[in-house]
């Protein structure tokens, strides 16, 4: 069961958007290695406008998905690519759909 989620917000850079979605792009292969993140969306809402919304069965899952890979690497490129730091909003799952034979890896 979905209990705890992550909603993170990120501003490219002007003229830094593709190297921002190039990086949420290639994440996807981290985020596939990790048992504990079972709904990982890499999103774009403009230009330069990024998200990326990840749900986990409970805290210790989140907590661990925010100390790997992608988070180090987000971490490192972000003064780089990023605008300002990115806001990351911590989520209680109060309830939810999720239709296992629907799921597939969008790319």
């Amino acid at each position: 069961m979905i209990t705890r989620a992550l909603f993170v917000r990120l501003e490219a850079k002007t003229g830094r958007d593709q190297e921002v979605e190039s990086f949420l792009r290639s994440a996807l292969d981290i985020v596939d290695t990790e048992d504990g993140t079972p709904l990982w969306f890499a999103l774009r809402f403009d230009q330069s406008t990024f998200g990326i919304f990840d749900a986990f069965p409970d805290e210790d899952a989140r907590e661990a998905h925010l100390s790997g890979q992608v988070a180090a690497g987000l971490k490192e490129k972000a003064p780089e690519l990023l605008a300002q730091e990115p806001t990351i909003e911590r989520i209680d799952v109060l309830a939810g759909k999720i239709d296992i034979p629907a799921l597939a890896t969008v790319e």
